[in-house]
């Protein structure tokens, strides 16, 4: 299944999405590392870092779930790829200018997120149009392993480039990660038929909402959406106080911190390859399950991080077990998610699940970054952790998937 070939146009889309995972992989958390660094910024601030710039991206991005799904679609992701390279760029601009602070990284946060979003919705449509049905879980598995790898290898060579030329060389690799996406996703070349709509000719509030319909009145995609915002917003809140301890208390360097997140990500690589042969074998609704439950076992112990090689270890180890089992479930939850949407609708449903889950992820955050400030960052890491434990009840039964 790896080696199957999905033909030209699908290799420059695969090409592009490398570029940008390539440059968002080396600048991994660099903002957050920004606002550590260079601003000095405490537990709540990297919170709020994370939390307002999803919350406020999310709310900006509501309008274009319904506005991408009746345009054309790889001018929109280009469009979205310039506009985060943009803003990436004003933040080593205004550190040269010695006028970077806070409220800026706020602001391109916001921005970066809201583009985002615009940019998953038209690269799942896209991506439905492009590739055969029987294609689609090779095509998701070979995005999500091209993610992880990128994961795997960026972070400590951001790190590095960082202790030696400083905190914007990630950002600026980011914003170049972009460029070589929008310049990619031009290439494909071909016409893209603009999307035919019934009904209304402008935009509807009822067009908002189409997308939440879609997905809490499918009996497989509801479950599925519901765990799926929640793990990952759990997984995500406990980032900001969990790189507030290794890089603050216990002393580690970026580089250090970047390799305990980065090495761990080759289990991603090796989930997504994973992915294809465990659903032939096992059916997907099994694996769905499986990998759903396993993957929220192990973060609670990155609560007990310490100092050293062995709090390294620690880390590197929950992590390669967390990423393992999640680069099995994300491709056949992707497959899955593409294949019960109407071809009229990805587009909407894409942009509900992102916004849902940036706003979850936010509140996650904003909430988790508190606690860190009024108890401590480990024992924010733990109750995330902990609440993890409970939502594979939230996965699909038997019944459901049938």
């Amino acid at each position: 299944m790896a080696r199957r070939a999905l033909g030209r146009r699908f290799g420059w889309l695969w090409a592009a999405y490398a570029a940008s995972a390539a440059g968002t992989g080396l600048a991994f958390d660099a903002l957050p590392l920004i606002a550590i660094l260079v601003l000095h910024a405490g537990p709540a601030q990297v919170a709020a870092l994370a939390a307002v710039g999803r919350a406020a991206g999310a709310v900006l991005a509501l309008p274009l779930g319904p506005w991408v799904e009746f345009h054309r679609k790889r001018p929109v992701m280009v469009a979205m790829d310039l506009v985060r390279c943009a803003a990436l760029l004003s933040v080593p601009a205004a550190f040269l200018l010695g006028r970077l602070g806070f409220a800026q990284l706020l602001v391109v946060a916001v921005v970066a997120t809201a583009a985002e979003h615009a940019f998953r919705a038209a690269a799942g449509a896209y991506l439905k149009a492009l590739v055969a049905p029987a294609d689609l879980l090779v095509a998701n598995a070979r995005f999500e392993a091209t993610t992880w790898t990128t994961t795997a290898l960026g972070p400590p060579l951001g790190g590095a480039a960082i202790g030696l030329f400083g905190p914007m060389t990630t950002v600026l690799a980011n914003a170049a990660g972009f460029l070589l996406s929008a310049a990619g996703i031009r290439a494909i070349g071909g016409r893209e038929p603009r999307p035919a709509r019934t009904g209304a000719t402008r935009m509807r509030a009822a067009d908002l909402l189409d997308g939440w319909r879609h997905l809490l009145s499918d009996p497989v995609l509801r479950p599925l959406f519901l765990n799926t915002v929640l793990v990952n917003g759990l997984v995500l809140a406990a980032a900001p106080p969990l790189a507030v301890l290794m890089l603050g208390p216990l002393g580690f360097a970026p580089w250090q911190y970047g390799l305990a997140l980065a090495g761990p990500c080759l289990g991603g690589l090796l989930g997504a390859r994973l992915a294809g042969p465990l659903v032939a074998r096992f059916g997907r609704h099994r694996v769905l399950r499986a990998a759903g439950t396993l993957r929220v076992l192990w973060p609670v112990g990155l609560a007990f991080v310490g100092p050293g090689t062995s709090g390294l270890l620690l880390v590197v180890a929950v992590e390669l077990a967390l990423i393992t089992c999640i680069g099995v479930y994300n491709p056949v939850l992707a497959t899955t998610r593409l294949e019960r949407t109407p071809t009229g609708l990805v587009a909407r449903t894409l942009a509900a699940w992102s916004v849902t889950g940036g706003l979850v992820t936010a509140a996650l955050t904003a909430l988790c970054g508190l606690l860190a400030e009024a108890v401590g960052p480990r024992q924010a890491i733990a109750a995330a952790g902990l609440a993890l434990l409970a939502t594979p009840l939230l996965l699909p039964r038997a019944r459901q998937s049938a």
